[in-house]
């Protein structure tokens, strides 16, 4: 798939409920939105103090904050965690840290990515090999993978790294759901040998999309690029209150892993008794084989799936929140 220039118009994604209402205007309410990728379970936020919005955020928060991520993930030396309101917007301004060139994208994938090449100046590709991915001025790897689960052995993350760094190139790898399987291959060991930046996310794993706060691991020159670009106080004192809580908070980690794999496996089981296949997924949501139609259906019964255009019959299922809404699903599956 090749994207030749940029038209303005918004990329589809999940969790739209105004658009699925008008859609489906006689589904039953509430809405069940599976369409993202995000935690049903959240991490319990201490209460917030007025000085979180009455006051702008302090340096020292912002920096025990980043500190606070390198040590959840094992952040390696030569390598630097700059802190943003959502991975989101440090996208076109890591595509635009190499010169407007060729950008290829293995996909099909998280479709901002191409967007936001785009808008730095690239020609974008996605592709759909890893042996299409060079050459190219920025490469980028979504691991794992957003819809398919697919995930890249370290060897192969290693050997991309290799190759860009030897054309002055750069290798983006998107992390956002290995905090839900920390044991998967990560591109962190990469980030002080230069030309590859990690992208992590706070609110899928943690269930806490609105507070709008990610990260990117670069190395040190590419931090500070990022830094510059970001400016002071660019994560709000909610988020900074919220990221501060939850990434030092091991325990509460470690059992929302625990909870994320049963409710998959849960979630499995529904899906196989509707005689439908999983393709790949995270414990954050599955890829499955569907009729072509059933996301509609779903739809209809007021259950909001994550559709393809490009695959009329796969879809992404987020996890429901309880049993009450497996079983809402199950039933409108049956």
């Amino acid at each position: 798939m090749v994207f030749n220039n940029i038209d303005g118009s918004a990329v589809p994604h999940g969790g739209n409920l105004d658009a699925a209402r008008r859609r489906f205007p006689g589904a039953p309410e509430p809405f069940l939105d599976l369409s993202t990728g995000i935690a049903p379970r959240a991490y319990p936020l201490p209460p917030l103090p007025p000085e979180a919005l009455t006051r702008l955020p302090e340096p020292a928060d912002h920096a025990a904050l980043c500190a606070l991520a390198a040590r959840r993930w094992g952040v390696p030396a030569g390598a630097r965690v700059v802190a943003a309101p959502g991975t989101q917007i440090l996208l076109p301004m890591i595509a635009a840290l190499r010169p407007p060139g060729e950008a290829r994208i293995l996909g099909p994938t998280y479709a901002e990515h191409a967007r936001a090449a785009a808008l730095a100046g690239h020609a974008v590709r996605e592709v759909p090999v890893l042996e299409a991915l060079t050459p190219a001025t920025v490469m980028t790897v979504v691991n794992p993978d957003n819809p398919t689960g697919r995930v890249l052995p370290f060897a192969v993350l290693e050997a991309l790294a290799a190759t860009q760094r030897a054309t002055d190139g750069l290798l983006v790898v998107d992390e956002a759901f290995l905090d839900a399987a920390p044991d998967l291959p990560t591109a962190l060991p990469l980030v002080p040998g230069g030309g590859v930046v990690v992208l992590r996310s706070f609110g899928k794993f943690h269930g806490l999309a609105g507070v709008r706060l990610g990260f990117a691991v670069a190395p040190e020159a590419i931090a500070a690029r990022l830094e510059a670009l970001l400016g002071p106080w660019c994560v709000a004192g909610p988020a900074l209150h919220a990221g501060l809580a939850a990434l030092a908070d091991d325990a509460w980690a470690a059992a929302q892993r625990e909870h994320l794999r049963a409710a998959a496996g849960r979630l499995d089981a529904v899906v196989a008794a509707a005689g439908l296949t999983v393709l790949g997924g995270t414990p954050l949501f599955r890829f499955v084989v569907a009729p072509p139609g059933t996301g509609a259906r779903l739809g209809r019964a007021g259950i909001l799936v994550r559709e393809f255009p490009h695959w009329p019959d796969r879809l992404r299922l987020g996890l429901p929140p309880d049993e009450a809404g497996l079983a809402r699903l199950a039933a409108a599956l049956a």
